[in-house]
């Protein structure tokens, strides 16, 4: 083995090993220092100069959306979870839709505050909309960002008093890391494996709209920049605690691709144009067909992963989403232009043959 094979094992095993300690019980009660490789700021100087035309988007909270920061939705020990939260205004008898927004970072970096623009943006739209942390790899290992998450919705529909909420129409939007979250927490609404057992357990986690931005659908497939097993540390490796051949069956459940089922909720995918950033989305639009699941993909052409939070993408980003929340969570306006019909009295849809 050469030197430097050596010392790349050396430090892979430091990592995994402080990851794994990370995971422990009392590691999860207190907050992890964080890794802040990964920052809107960072992106920006990186991708400027390849493109210096864009812009970090930043719009003012709009006048008609109240806002409250640094809510806790989940104390574990001495570890408090936050998020922050955006509604409208203006009362509305039966709430309006949320939307989860899941920050990405390679599952070990990043911040709920990257989405904020995005977020206040959307609620001026009609949605109640929420940002939220959850624990990392630096701090815990998966599959605890999938329950953080889980809770997370459990609070928006245990709060739905205090908040103006439709509780049955809650959708999860999601950026890279992020966007794989959104993908796998949607397509295993009702999964006890993946539910957790803090905070709000008697509501439930259910989403009704899937906002997939960049995000990857598998780990194990070709499209993957993690199909071919290297000595290399990865994010992925980070966040599971051990390789592709160590533990196989932790990546293929954390794959959504792998729960798709006739219960999936409507999914939108908004890609850039960097193919592994969204591997696994046309075996995964195969499985939707099959199931008569209506979907979306609407791709920027030569566009960085970051596009999000740059403009010129961030306002056709906006619109994509809206546009999507709209079609799914207004059922009656929408349901005859798309050729859908409603499943009983619930929000899914399912494509009329």
């Amino acid at each position: 083995m050469s030197f430097q094979k050596l010392i790349l094992r050396l430090a892979w095993s430091v990592l995994i090993g402080g990851s794994l300690l990370a995971g422990s019980t009392q590691a999860q009660q207190l907050p992890a220092a964080r890794d802040t490789s990964f920052t809107v700021r960072s992106a920006y100087l990186k991708e400027k100069k390849n493109r210096p035309s864009i812009s970090i988007a930043q719009p003012a909270l709009p006048p008609t959306v109240q806002a409250s920061y640094n809510l806790t939705y989940c104390t574990l020990g001495a570890r408090n979870l936050q998020l922050d939260i955006f509604y409208p205004k203006a009362k509305r008898k039966k709430g309006y839709p949320a939307v989860l927004f899941i920050h990405g970072g390679g599952w070990r970096s990043g911040d709920r505050s990257n989405h904020l623009p995005m977020a206040q943006q959307l609620a001026a739209k009609g949605y109640v909309t929420v940002t939220a942390e959850y624990r990392l790899s630096t701090e815990a290992l998966y599959p605890a960002a999938v329950y953080d998450l889980k809770a997370a919705i459990r609070w928006l529909r245990a709060n739905a008093k205090h908040y103006p909420i439709d509780t049955t129409k809650i959708a999860v939007w999601g950026f890279s890391a992020g966007g794989h979250l959104a993908a796998l927490v949607g397509t295993t609404n009702g999964d006890k494996q993946l539910e957790g057992s803090d905070c709000n357990t008697s509501h439930s986690s259910s989403l009704q709209a899937i906002v997939d931005v960049d995000g990857t659908l598998a780990f194990l497939h070709p499209e993957s920049s993690d199909y071919q097993v290297s000595e290399r540390p990865t994010a992925s490796k980070y966040w599971f605690g051990a390789s592709q051949t160590e533990k196989p069956e932790l990546w293929q459940q954390a794959a959504g691709l792998n729960h798709v089922t006739s219960q999936t909720p409507p999914i939108v995918f908004i890609n850039s144009s960097i193919d592994r950033m969204h591997a696994g989305r046309e075996d995964m639009i195969q499985k939707l067909d099959a199931y008569h699941i209506y979907h979306e993909t609407h791709t920027f052409p030569d566009t960085p992963h970051t596009f999000p939070l740059f403009n010129p993408w961030f306002e056709p980003t906006l619109n994509y989403t809206a546009d999507f929340l709209d079609k799914v969570f207004k059922a009656k306006r929408w349901a005859a232009k798309l050729g859908l019909s409603l499943l009983g009295d619930s929000e899914d849809y399912t494509c009329k043959s």
